[in-house]
């Protein structure tokens, strides 16, 4: 690999950034001074220094964030701000996208990483990966109601969506954004294996009803981070990176 590309990829600057740190003789690679970033070198077995520090290759990040109301799922808007801009500036030189999209009003568990494969087999409709989103809803829904959510309901372009999973809150309060909201009754956990255009609101749209706040809490097996606050996000552990891979 050439070492510019390294450092690039290991978050080091970009390519033009890159340059500037070589002419200032700041790169090591096996204890000796380089400022060619053409040469090539092992990745895995030359030592990489910047600054007398050891760098480690990453080629992937996978960050998870909870997302907040007002920002959209996405790299690049003119209207709007995007997910990417809440990154802190050392992972603008990998490229992260985020995994899948969550409506601008709606929070929670947001996926974003360069590791289109992992992307790719986490969004594609041969997986069935589940999504489960808890909902806070203009009026309870019935039993009846529910069986229909359950069982596939027709949506007003005719589609019909796949079964899905649809759970009552009965009790308890209920933190909604970033502050308690008590003795809401109209709440329910729904759990879907498809991503259609604003598929939950539209499902109790169906059903005569309307979605007054949407977060998404689960991808696959991965739960959001209870202690994450709306905005916040972290890098995925091993552990979660391998729950994700084994999708």
């Amino acid at each position: 690999m050439r070492l510019d590309r390294f450092l690039a990829n290991s978050g080091v600057g970009t390519r033009k950034e890159v340059k500037e740190i070589l002419k200032k003789r700041k790169i090591k690679v096996n204890g000796s001074i380089i400022i060619d970033g053409s040469i090539h070198i092992d990745e895995n077995g030359d030592v990489v220094e910047s600054n007398e520090k050891r760098i480690l290759y990453k080629p992937f990040v996978y960050i998870m964030m909870n997302k907040p109301d007002g920002v959209i799922s996405a790299t690049e808007d003119k209207e709007h701000k995007t997910v990417t801009k809440l990154l802190e500036d050392k992972y603008r030189t990998y490229s992260l996208f985020p995994v899948g999209r969550l409506d601008i009003d709606t929070e929670g568990l947001l996926i974003l990483t360069n590791d289109g494969i992992l992307a790719h087999n986490l969004l594609s409709p041969v997986k069935h990966v589940e999504k489960k989103y808890y909902v806070e809803l203009k009026k309870p829904v019935s039993s009846l109601e529910i069986e229909k959510l359950e069982n596939g309901i027709e949506l007003e372009n005719g589609t019909i969506t796949k079964s899905a999973k649809v759970e009552v809150v009965k009790n308890g309060d209920t933190v909604h954004g970033d502050f308690t909201r008590e003795k809401f009754p109209n709440k329910v956990y729904i759990t879907i294996t498809e991503g259609k255009y604003h598929q939950v609101k539209r499902m109790f749209k169906a059903i005569n009803n309307k979605v007054l706040y949407l977060k998404r809490v689960k991808m696959g097996k991965l739960e959001l981070d209870k202690t994450l606050k709306i905005g916040e996000y972290r890098e995925l552990t091993e552990k979660e990176i391998e729950i994700l891979k084994k999708q």
